[in-house]
């Protein structure tokens, strides 16, 4: 049925209520001063009660056997915000804005040596092991038949003259199915513009020109440590 939520999501509906209250404490006063939002109380009720519209939309992809499983809870929750605030009138150039400055704010709430060990354990040579695999299944029919709403990308090696460790071509995007399924194609490119701030909060550089949502073939991310401070 389509309003039920899929066990795995289930399980983590506490987690991903809770980041989503943090937010809609962290955007309060951009909310105020910039969208000029006064009933915040109200709003922030509407925000919850449409994501658990989207806790029943989310595709389940392979749950914690999955990285992208990970893409889902924590961002998807965005398209909840976005959806409301465009209810009422915000433009979505705006939202995104929004969206973004409070999402760098809950990421900094993280003590720097965790975020920064993240993103060591991310471009560590294990977990690029790990991004191979999981690539090369995405591209499989078996995968794609099981799980036709996940993303699908090739791991990116450097060559010569290249100045990144390595990237990711996204060339089916699980958030821009979600989008074209459920009528957000509008707010979509919030969802994207989220990602410079999530790894560079992590001594993360993302160098990205392109994005399916934009139109592109495919996301072409490539990823660099930024240098120590």
């Amino acid at each position: 049925m389509a309003d039920i939520i899929h066990p795995f999501y289930e399980a983590h509906r506490g987690a991903m209520e809770a980041a989503m209250r943090h937010r809609l404490e962290l955007a309060e006063a951009m909310l105020r001063e910039r969208a000029n939002l006064s009933d915040l109380d109200g709003i922030w009720q509407e925000v919850m009660d449409e994501f658990d519209i989207v806790l029943t939309q989310m595709p389940y992809v392979g749950g914690a056997e999955n990285r992208m499983s990970d893409f889902f809870m924590r961002l998807m929750g965005f398209m909840a915000i976005s959806r409301v605030l465009r209810r009422h009138g915000v433009p979505p150039p705006m939202i995104g804005e929004i969206e973004r400055e409070t999402y760098k704010a809950q990421l900094l709430t993280m003590p720097e040596a965790e975020r920064f060990a993240a993103g060591d354990q991310f471009m560590s040579s294990e977990n690029q092991a790990l991004l191979r695999e999981q690539a090369t299944k995405s591209t499989t029919e078996s995968h794609q038949e099981q799980f036709p709403e996940d993303f699908v990308y090739d791991f990116v090696e450097p060559g010569p003259g290249d100045n990144f460790e390595f990237g990711i071509n996204y060339k089916a995007c699980g958030f821009c199915k979600f989008a074209a399924r459920h009528g957000d194609k509008d707010i979509l490119p919030n969802i994207c513009g989220l990602d410079f701030d999530a790894y560079a909060t992590r001594g993360i550089h993302l160098a990205r020109t392109q994005t399916l949502a934009g139109g592109a073939s495919h996301c072409n991310f490539r990823f660099s440590r930024l240098p120590p401070e």
